[in-house]
């Protein structure tokens, strides 16, 4: 069995995810394929400072990640370009990874945790589809906190996402991570029970 697994920015996916993964699911995080798609050397990389221009490198070649979500996160038109140039591979390695999980052991829960799910129109390559939901309020004040962002900073990268209650309509199962960390675990093991794994 596999889901697509996926939520607002900052509202616990990773911690849902190493919960799953503690149970025993196979994780497949396609933010970790995307860093490795711009490191230095790599096509999608020199492609971005073609686009974007060599002052979203680093010194060292590698990606500045903070330049370059300060251009696309105020850009929708350029937020796109950059979605187009990663997009493809990131999708094409996270569908190796999940059919070699896959194969590999066919009774274990394979999670792909894919951010933007819903707006890339992926949930049909899922057998179901999980959504950690916060509040929109609860949302914003985490992602402030964790990033360190002003409100409008904060607030830009939130529009550049699908609203989450929209997501929630959407979502086959939903892990309300709006209060404790025993409240959510309880919901991921609850799913996990009725899930039969």
């Amino acid at each position: 069995m596999n889901i697509g697994l996926t939520g607002g920015i900052a509202s616990g996916k990773s911690t849902v995810s190493a919960m799953l993964a503690g149970l025993g699911a196979a994780l497949v995080d396609a933010d970790r394929i995307a860093r490795e798609v711009v490191e230095p050397g790599r096509p999608e990389l020199i492609e971005i400072a073609r686009v974007f221009g060599e002052d979203v490198l680093n010194e060292d070649g590698s990606l500045n990640r903070k330049r370059l979500g300060q251009i696309v996160f105020a850009d929708a038109e350029r937020r796109k370009r950059l979605e187009h140039i990663l997009h493809p591979s990131i999708r094409r390695i996270m569908v190796q990874r999940m059919n070699e999980l896959e194969q590999a052991d066919p009774r274990r829960l394979v999670v792909v945790d894919v951010p933007l799910l819903f707006e890339s129109g992926l949930q049909t390559m899922f057998q179901r589809t999980m959504l950690v939901y916060v509040p929109p309020e609860v949302q914003l004040k985490r992602l402030m906190e964790r990033d360190n962002l002003t409100r409008e900073q904060a607030l830009e990268r939130i529009a550049a996402q699908m609203p989450i209650d929209r997501k929630r309509e959407m979502a086959d199962i939903v892990i309300d991570n709006s209060g404790t960390m025993e409240q959510t675990r309880e919901q991921v093991l609850r799913f996990w029970r009725e899930s039969g794994l």
